[in-house]
């Protein structure tokens, strides 16, 4: 399911416990609204990069120190390439996005991502955003 939406509330937290793969401001132009369409199609997660910062803003003001502390290491699972690519998706970046950044095929992306999830022990894109926070890798 993918929720399109003027507003930038509470709503993004309800969607996605209920199942949303997706979440776009209504603002986001054409062309990546119907990118974002084949993404959640295809399987993927796509979040509109302001959707990211919040739930990354979100959790990383609750009170999670000793998830922060221990951030860091659990990154130490990761070869570097898939820390480059975690780093890339904690961006918001889209696979395709990612691959013309790292010089991968989306197909070499997408093998990275799922064993980025395996290695971490994290079920979406957004943890693997939440986990780069607390680990102060991303901005």
């Amino acid at each position: 399911m993918l929720i399109l939406t003027t507003f930038l509330d509470d709503h993004v937290f309800r969607a996605l416990k209920a199942g949303a793969a997706g979440f776009l401001l209504k603002d986001t132009p054409p062309l990546e609204l119907i990118q974002a369409v084949r993404v959640v199609a295809a399987g993927e997660s796509m979040l509109s990069p302001s959707v990211t910062r919040r739930l990354i803003a979100h959790f990383s003001t609750d009170d999670r120190s000793d998830r922060a502390e221990q951030a860091p290491a659990r990154l130490t699972a990761l070869s570097a390439r898939e820390l480059d690519v975690f780093a890339q998706v904690g961006q918001g970046l889209s696979n395709a996005d990612i691959g013309a950044a790292l010089f991968m095929s989306e197909a070499t992306v997408k093998a990275h991502v799922s064993r980025v999830l395996m290695r971490l022990q994290l079920d979406n894109r957004v943890q693997i955003a939440i986990l780069g926070q607390e680990a102060r890798l991303l901005d």
